[in-house]
C-alpha cells in the first residue's frame, strides 16, 4: 500500500491479486496539498483523503472504489472573498480491457457507462483523486450574502436599459401598452 502521505499511487495491474481486493490510503502532506491547489486554482486545500480499494472484475477488468473527502477554499464569484466548502464524494472507475472503440468520428455516441475507462499497464490512483477533486469542485461558489445587484450604465440624458428591458416580452408588452394607448383615444 502506498505511503499515507504519498501523492503518487501507481499500481501495476499486473502485480494486482485476482482474488482480493487491493486497498489504498491517501492523505497528500502539505507540500503535495498547495502543488494540487495551484494546478487547480483554489487559494488553498485541507484534509484531502482519498480512500478505497481496486478489486477484479471478471478475467481481465478493474474496478475502482474509493471515497474523496476535502475541504476547498475558492474565491467567491461575486466578491473574491474566500469561500470554505467540504468535499464528501464517492468515486467510482471501471477499467476495462476490452473498451469500445469511440473512433475518430466527430461525433461518437457516449458509452452507457461514464465511468469505464481503458485499461493499461498502470492505474494512476493519485491522477483519479486529482480529477475527482476538480470533477466535483463548486463551479459558482458564494460567500454568504453575496448577491448580484443591478447596475445601469448609459450616456447622460438616455434612459438607460434595465435587466427588465432586456426580458424576451418586454418588447411585446411596450407595444400592447403603444396600442392601448391609441386605441384609448
Amino acid at each position: 500500500m502506498p505511503g499515507k502521505s504519498d501523492i503518487s499511487a501507481v499500481f501495476r495491474v499486473a502485480d494486482l491479486p485476482q482474488n482480493r481486493a487491493t486497498s489504498f490510503e491517501l492523505r497528500p502532506a502539505a507540500a503535495a496539498l498547495e502543488k494540487i491547489a495551484v494546478d487547480l486554482g483554489l487559494l488553498g486545500l485541507r484534509k484531502l483523503l482519498f480512500k478505497g480499494t481496486l478489486s477484479a472484475s471478471g478475467s481481465a477488468d478493474w474496478v475502482l472504489q474509493a471515497h474523496l473527502g476535502a475541504t476547498v477554499i475558492q474565491p467567491c464569484v461575486l466578491t473574491l472573498d474566500p469561500v470554505t466548502t467540504r468535499l464528501e464524494v464517492d468515486v467510482e472507475r471501471h477499467f476495462l480491457a476490452d473498451m469500445p472503440d469511440l473512433g475518430d468520428e466527430e461525433e461518437v455516441e457516449m458509452p452507457e457507462d461514464e465511468n469505464a475507462e481503458p485499461l493499461g499497464t498502470m492505474i494512476d490512483v493519485s491522477a483519479i483523486m486529482t480529477e475527482s477533486l476538480a470533477l466535483n469542485l463548486p463551479l459558482y461558489p458564494r460567500s454568504e450574502g453575496a448577491a448580484l445587484d443591478e447596475t445601469v450604465f448609459t450616456e447622460p440624458g438616455k434612459q438607460a436599459m434595465t435587466d427588465e428591458d432586456a426580458r424576451p416580452f418586454a418588447g411585446l408588452a411596450a407595444l400592447r401598452d403603444k396600442l392601448s394607448d391609441e386605441g384609448g383615444k
